[in-house]
């Protein structure tokens, strides 16, 4: 029976599902892949450096297969890329069926919508890009930037098969109809279900109502709404081969002493405001070694 299902995987606190750029538009190519491969109506979502949310019309089988697809698919990506072994295996995933009254679907797709913004990451759920952050109510009323609204990608069917495989890293044959944006990923607009969310909400007015007022746009007002946005761990982790070189003549973390590592612990917290869950993402060690080496800053 088809329903709503909210699915959430647990928050990776030692490491990344997402380094940088590619990765993410590797992320978003796959769930493109398997919302065509499992017929699911994709709702909302939401890629975050360390965990996703996805809200999904389906049934239960149809929601576990799209989230399995998902993870073995872009498992294999990071084992190809980086030589992680069994990354996303032990990453447990909490799928639940949203009720269908007092609102709580109208509360759970603004939960999902405002985790960038909570994460001071950005201001506007519109700016950030791995997600359905710029596909609802597009236009000035939502805060949605001009070039978003404005930029329609490119349609898969004027890329070449070879092109297209590069680009989307499967065989599965995407509709042609579907746009790729110019960065490489398969915009969300090709396949989310966005009359549906539209019909949900009712107006751009209602639709701000519930984003102001969820809980993760509470969360951001109680930590204050001026304060600038935080660094995003893709940026961390682009500076820290620099920082390597620069600070201590080591081209990579991993090459460093401990003295050096208390060094850079002390740098990355003064550079970059991170806390000591960001610092253990970044670096890729435990919280309790990452803890132990703020200890000594």
């Amino acid at each position: 029976m088809l329903k709503y299902w909210l699915i959430t995987t647990d928050h990776l606190e030692d490491r990344l599902l997402f380094k940088d750029v590619e990765d993410f538009c590797v992320g978003m190519n796959y769930v493109a892949v398997q919302t065509h491969k499992w017929k699911v109506s994709v709702v909302a979502f939401i890629l975050m450096s360390n965990h996703l949310h996805f809200v999904l019309y389906c049934t239960r089988e149809q929601a576990e297969a799209f989230i399995n697809g998902f993870k073995k698919e872009y498992s294999k990506y990071l084992r190809n890329k980086y030589g992680s072994k069994e990354h996303l295996r032990g990453n447990g995933v909490d799928i639940r069926q949203i009720p269908s009254e007092n609102e709580a679907l109208e509360r759970v797709l603004a939960y999902v919508q405002m985790n960038c913004v909570a994460a001071n990451i950005c201001y506007s759920p519109g700016d950030y890009p791995w997600g359905t952050g710029s596909c609802f109510f597009q236009g000035p009323m939502t805060g949605v930037p001009e070039s978003v609204v404005s930029s329609g990608g490119r349609a898969l069917a004027s890329y070449s098969e070879r092109e297209r495989y590069r680009l989307v890293h499967s065989k599965i044959e995407l509709p042609g109809e579907w746009r790729m944006a110019d960065a490489g990923y398969v915009l969300p607009s090709s396949y989310v279900n966005k009359d549906l969310v539209e019909r949900i909400f009712g107006t751009p007015r209602r639709f701000n109502y519930f984003l102001q007022s969820s809980s993760k746009a509470k969360l951001r007002l109680e930590t204050g709404e001026q304060r600038l946005p935080a660094f995003k761990d893709l940026v961390i982790v682009a500076a820290l081969p620099d920082l390597c070189r620069s600070l201590f003549r080591k081209q990579q973390v991993k090459e460093l002493s401990d003295e050096q590592m208390v060094e850079l612990m002390r740098q990355l917290r003064f550079r970059f405001a991170a806390n000591v869950n960001q610092l253990a993402r970044v670096t890729e060690l435990t919280y309790e070694e990452t803890a132990a080496y703020l200890d000594r800053v």
